[in-house]
């Protein structure tokens, strides 16, 4: 186990160092390309974040993502661009924002954060409309899409997981299918053993008893036939004993769960050593057993302790074994917890409630003795007697009533046999009380069923987020982007037009070569800049680049008039 960790540990290093590797290069590779760029502020300080973001994505992913996030925000404060290479950090750990996170409130409240902390930063720059373009457009898509595209790829896996978890489910349940079926054939066989074959040995035996009386034979017959009586005696106990294990489950499991060369008193020293608060006495002369008997008696101890720390755990439990001469009596008795005590009720009542103790019902029948399990004034009871000689009983027995240790019930329920059952017929409170198979599956569901209902749901709320988060970002960024878009495209005056226009025409003819409407949004430096007298000065864009700031025409009119044109830098002097 420790092996595994640290193999998984050293797996995840060498991926976050991969991870850096590549994010590493792509800032090196803005910072070359940069026309002028700091040592200081440009590379060595977005590799360090990125040497802590890394490792954050895999305990820490949004912390990472609000990490790289700020190199973005301190990207918008240069003034030649706000475009940088930082943008492809940001998208990758988006992304594995949604692959490891599967919840979608906090992650969507944390792009969210992100995104107006690049608007507030935008804001206090007093930032050109190309930075706030590139602030509602493109570092919004970057946080958005590679989280969705995480959040889709995390759902795709935990189908894929879920269907090898419910392949390998449906192959145990069939070779469960297969075991029952095979024990269905061994308990069959068993009792065609024991109706046949059985009743045959008996009829020899009192053939042979019967003649051991006749007149007509000698002492040394008479002795021959008693001879074969015992004999025959003799092979009925066998066949009884081989239909007791053929009855169990196979390869030497009869004990269901009992050791080799394990005792009783072993198992209540584990249970001690374990916590299990059991107090046990032993009284009377203990006898040699038979295996199957020591084996039913192991059975009985060992399925009323498992019951009592499973429903009433914590509750002090008392074991007495009381050795007679023919037979050997066991009680096991607990507490039952009240309403509020430390009882675990996580199994609701009625699915697999007793069925251990109906199998130990049948064990014990089978060995001829009788099994009790009731409540007692504020205790559960387990009260088994075992004959140390087994005797023949019917081969489907009628238990007694039972309940859950710490369930009890008012009223005792009497199981009918499978024989009694197909001749007795239901009465109208039975078939009310007895639900039909479609009736049970309504009201107590497989597991497998809850769990597609709960990975179908999982799925909903994932396409539901994936739909709604990308439409809730178009209404507040995309009108916002499209229309300053608008404004910086339909604002550019080409080189071309420009070097065509002469001073001193009138507007009427140079308005072919003008764009469509002035550029609204000139730096203050350009605004500032010295014009003629009487003038009214329009700017308009040189370049259609959208993530780049691009130089200013500034064209001076005195009434309709073309009066002076000049190029205003894009950057301050």
């Amino acid at each position: 186990m420790l092996h595994a960790r640290t193999t998984s540990a050293g797996s995840a290093r060498a991926a976050d160092a991969a991870l850096w590797a590549a994010l590493a290069a792509t800032t090196g590779y803005g910072f070359h390309d940069a026309a002028t760029a700091s040592l200081t502020t440009d590379l060595l300080l977005p590799l360090a974040v990125l040497a802590v973001a890394v490792p954050w994505s895999r305990h820490r992913p949004a912390a990472a993502v609000v990490l790289v996030n700020g190199l973005c925000a301190v990207g918008l404060a240069d003034p030649a661009t706000p475009g940088n290479t930082h943008v492809l950090p940001l998208a990758a750990l988006s992304f594995l924002l949604g692959s490891r996170v599967a919840a979608a409130r906090s992650p969507l409240l944390v792009l969210a954060g992100c995104s107006a902390v690049n608007l507030a930063t935008c804001a206090v720059l007093r930032a050109h409309p190309v930075w706030w373009f590139y602030a509602m457009s493109v570092l919004p898509a970057a946080l958005l899409l590679p989280w969705l595209m995480g959040r889709h790829w995390r759902g795709r896996h935990q189908l894929v997981r879920e269907g090898w978890r419910l392949a390998r489910s449906l192959e145990d349940r069939q070779h469960l299918v297969a075991e029952r079926a095979r024990l269905t054939e061994r308990a069959g066989i068993a009792a065609d053993m024991h109706d046949s074959l059985g009743h045959a040995l008996s009829l020899v035996a009192l053939r042979a008893g019967a003649l051991e009386l006749s007149p007509d034979l000698t002492d040394r017959d008479r002795a021959d036939l008693a001879e074969l009586r015992g004999t025959i005696a003799d092979a009925v106990e066998q066949l009884r004993d081989t239909v007791a294990v053929l009855h169990d489950p196979p390869g030497g499991n009869t004990g269901a769960g009992l050791p080799v060369n394990d005792t009783v008193e072993d198992l209540l020293s584990r249970a001690v050593a374990s916590g299990v608060p059991v107090r046990w006495e032993r009284r009377g002369a203990e006898s040699p057993l038979s295996p199957l008997i020591a084996r039913g008696m192991y059975r009985v101890v060992q399925e009323a302790l498992t019951n009592a720390v499973k429903h009433a755990p914590g509750c002090p439990i008392s074991v007495r074994i009381t050795h007679e001469p023919s037979r050997t009596h066991v009680s096991v008795m607990n507490a039952v917890p009240s309403a509020g005590g430390s009882a675990r009720t996580g199994a609701r009542p009625g699915r697999g409630v007793g069925r251990g103790l109906i199998g130990l019902h049948e064990r014990v029948a089978v060995l001829g003795g009788s099994l009790r399990t009731e409540p007692d004034a504020g205790r559960f009871h387990v009260t088994a007697v075992l004959p140390h000689q087994t005797t023949t009983r019917p081969r489907t027995p009628t238990p007694e009533p039972m309940t859950t240790p710490g369930k009890p019930t008012p009223e005792p329920v009497t199981a009918i046999g499978t024989q009694d059952r197909a001749q007795a017929p239901a009465s109208p409170s039975e078939a009310t009380l007895a639900p039909s198979p479609d009736t049970a599956s309504a009201l107590f569901p497989p597991e497998s069923a809850k769990r597609l209902a709960s990975v179908r749901g999982e799925a909903r709320r994932r396409s539901a987020v994936a739909f709604v988060a990308p439409v809730v970002a178009a209404v507040f960024f995309v009108p916002s982007a499209a229309y300053l878009a608008w404004q910086l495209t339909t604002s550019v005056l080409p080189p071309s037009h420009f070097d065509e226009l002469s001073v001193g025409r009138p507007r009427a003819e140079l308005a072919p070569l003008l764009p469509a409407r002035a550029y609204p949004y000139p730096p203050d430096h350009a605004r500032s800049a010295p014009r003629p007298p009487g003038t009214r000065c329009e700017f308009y864009r040189s370049g259609r680049d959208l993530l780049g700031d691009v130089d200013l025409y500034r064209l001076c009119w005195y009434g309709d008039t073309l009066s002076a044109k000049d190029t205003v830098r894009a950057r301050r002097p």
